[in-house]
C-alpha cells in the first residue's frame, strides 16, 4: 500500500475514503439506532433525481442534487412521522420515482451522455481536491452537531417518549437528522457511489452496535471500521486491479458475515446442554 501512495490519485482516494468513513460513522450510527435504514436508502436513490435535474438545467452538481435530495428527504421524513404504517410503501415509491426522474432527465439532456455507473460505484480514484474539502466540511459539521446535541440525539434515538418528557424538540431534531443524512449522501455519493454509501451507512454501524456501550462509542467504532474496510479495499483493488468501490463493499460484507458467524457460534457454545434423562 505504501508504494501506491506515491501516486497523488491514490492519496486522494485514501483521503476521500477516510473522510467518507467519518461521515458514515456519525450518520450511519444515527440511521441504525433510529431504525431508518430503508429511509436513508430511499434518500440515496432519490438523489438520482437531483443529479438528472442538475445536468438537464446545467446547474452546479451540488445545487440541483442537494435541493432535490433535501426536498425528497423532508417528504419522506414527514411521511414517517404522520403515517408510519404506510411509510415503507410511500418511501419505496419516492425511491423509484426519484431514480426514474433522474434517468429520464439525463436521457433528455442534449449533447451529454453521463455514465450512470460512475454514480453507482463512484469514481474514488479520480477525486479532485475540491471534493475533499467539501467532505471535510460536512464531516466537521456533522460531528459538531451530534456532539453538541448528543444527549438530545441519545434520548430521541432510544426513547422518544422520554425525550419529549425531558423537553427535547423531537420533531425538529428528527428533521435535522434527516437533513444531515441528505447532505452527507449528496456530498459523498459522487465520490464513492450510491452502493458504497449505503454499505458504509449500514454495515459498520450494525457491527459497532453489538460491541459499543454508548452511542458515542458506536460512532467512533463505526468510523474506525469504515476506515479499515476502505484501506483494505483500496489495497486489494490496487494489488489485483479491481474496482475500488465494489472491493471495499465486499471487504465490509465479508467482515459482516464473519461477525454473524462468530455470534452464532458463540451463542451455540454458551447454550446449556439438555439434561440427560433416565
Amino acid at each position: 500500500m505504501l508504494e501506491a501512495l506515491q501516486y497523488e490519485f491514490m492519496r486522494n482516494a485514501l483521503a476521500a475514503g477516510l473522510l467518507a468513513s467519518v461521515i458514515c460513522g456519525v450518520i450511519g450510527s444515527l440511521v441504525v439506532v433510529n431504525r431508518i435504514v430503508f429511509l436513508s436508502g430511499g434518500i440515496a436513490h432519490a438523489a438520482y433525481g437531483g443529479i438528472g435535474l442538475a445536468f438537464f438545467f446545467g446547474w452546479p452538481y451540488l445545487v440541483g442534487t442537494l435541493g432535490f435530495s433535501l426536498a425528497a428527504a423532508m417528504l419522506m421524513a414527514l411521511v414517517t412521522l404522520r403515517a408510519r404504517h404506510r411509510a415503507d410503501t410511500i418511501i419505496g415509491v419516492l425511491w423509484a420515482v426519484g431514480m426514474a426522474i433522474g434517468v429520464i432527465l439525463l436521457d433528455l439532456t442534449p449533447g451529454y451522455n453521463v455514465d450512470l455507473m460512475s454514480y453507482l460505484f463512484g469514481s474514488i480514484l479520480t477525486v479532485p481536491t475540491a471534493d475533499l474539502w467539501q467532505m471535510a466540511i460536512v464531516a466537521g459539521v456533522d460531528l459538531t452537531i451530534v456532539v453538541g446535541r448528543y444527549q438530545d440525539f441519545l434520548a430521541m434515538s432510544y426513547d422518544e417518549e422520554f425525550a419529549r418528557i425531558r423537553g427535547v424538540p423531537v420533531r425538529p431534531l428528527y428533521l435535522l437528522m434527516i437533513a444531515m443524512i441528505a447532505v452527507s449522501v449528496v456530498v459523498i455519493i459522487r465520490v464513492v457511489g450510491l452502493i458504497l454509501v449505503i454499505a458504509l451507512l449500514t454495515i459498520p454501524p450494525f457491527i459497532a452496535e453489538k460491541y459499543a456501550r454508548s452511542l458515542l462509542q458506536m460512532i467512533g467504532f463505526a468510523g474506525l471500521l469504515s476506515g479499515g474496510f476502505t484501506v483494505v479495499g483500496l489495497y486489494l483493488s490496487y494489488r489485483f486491479n479491481l474496482t475500488c468501490g465494489a472491493t471495499i463493499i465486499l471487504v465490509a460484507a465479508a467482515f459482516f458475515f464473519a461477525c454473524l458467524a462468530w455470534e452464532w457460534l458463540k451463542t451455540k457454545r454458551e447454550r446449556p446442554l439438555p439434561a440427560e434423562t433416565g
